[in-house]
């Protein structure tokens, strides 16, 4: 068993494991090498890593502040099945580049033949997840996506979360990419969405559908459509407070042929706050939201067309 004492390893000379990441008496690490590792291993260095992040996962224990360490490269952690992140205090980080954008090297994603709903749910509470990409290849003719997350109090940061990997599902109005309920949940330099598949309905990147006070700070929620009824933003249900910092909202169209109507559709009837912080902006979107009545934004007057970037006409 890896214990606390033992969870700083050398991996290119570079010391992993206790930086930011909480650990109780108990913790253990465990590594996953897609590329190296084998299912036969125990994962309990990086020299005997399994070969996939469900197979470390089966090893963790709900509310020890377990951590899995992904070895990023050029192979990925393909899954036949998706996971449910029901363990809390579990934690899940890749060791690649820290720095924010696509693609991260640190891949779990669902095949074209696997057809996943969606790749992972995370119903457990106070887990972080951080430098990976979770991505959705689904080519089925039904509602998909890439993350759910139905628990509470949860990180993730610098995670690329790409669901509609393939236009067949990219063209239905329930596809996504992140699906949101839980509350108290925090993204932070993440990148929500996909700008290499055409979404050719009117879905959205991230579906709100309960919780509160969720949190998405220094994100990039990021599209590819030329149907003006397509969404950045679907908030169905929630409560208190959805807050926006420092955020983009970019959506591209062909040939700029089409922007979006509005990057937030709210529907919600009872009170609640929708606040834009800081300095987020929208391109290619005409509106920030079909009903602006609770959405709060920065400066002393917001009004319809705040945050909204323009382009010279000459």
């Amino acid at each position: 068993m890896t214990t606390v004492d033992d969870m700083l390893f050398q991996l290119g000379g570079v010391p992993v494991g206790m930086n930011g990441i909480p650990f109780g008496p108990s913790s253990q690490a465990f590594f996953v090498d897609p590329a190296n590792g084998s299912a036969s291993n125990d994962g309990l260095t990086p020299q005997t890593a399994v070969a996939s992040v469900a197979t470390a996962y089966a090893k963790t224990t709900s509310g020890n502040n377990d951590v899995i360490f992904f070895i990023g490269g050029a192979t990925g952690d393909t899954l036949s099945e998706a996971l449910t992140w029901s363990n809390s205090y579990t934690h899940l980080i890749g060791l690649s580049s820290p720095l924010p954008g696509l693609g991260q090297r640190c891949r779990i994603t669902g095949g074209a033949t696997t057809d996943l709903t969606s790749i992972i749910t995370v119903s457990g509470t106070g887990c972080i997840f951080a430098n990976l990409q979770i991505a959705n290849w689904a080519d089925a003719d039904a509602d998909s996506g890439a993350l759910v997350v139905s628990g509470d109090r949860n990180v993730f940061h610098n995670v690329f979360v790409a669901g509609m990997g393939h236009a067949t599902p990219a063209a239905r109005a329930g596809s996504y990419s992140l699906t949101l309920s839980g509350s108290e949940n925090l993204f932070e330099r993440c990148t929500i969405g996909l700008q290499t598949i055409i979404r050719a309905s009117t879905n959205a990147e991230i579906i709100v559908s309960g919780g509160e006070d969720n949190r998405f700070w220094n994100c990039e929620i990021i599209s590819y459509s030329d149907t003006a009824g397509k969404l950045m933003v679907d908030v169905n249900d929630m409560d208190r407070r959805l807050e926006f910092k420092d955020c983009l909202f970019f959506n591209m169209s062909t040939n700029w042929s089409q922007d979006l109507t509005n990057a937030i559709d709210d529907d919600v009837a009872t009170t609640h706050y929708i606040v834009l912080r800081g300095n987020c902006q929208f391109v290619g979107i005409t509106g920030v939201a079909d009903t602006v009545t609770y959405i709060y934004g920065a400066g002393p007057a917001p009004n319809a067309g705040m945050f909204l970037s323009t382009n010279p006409t000459t």
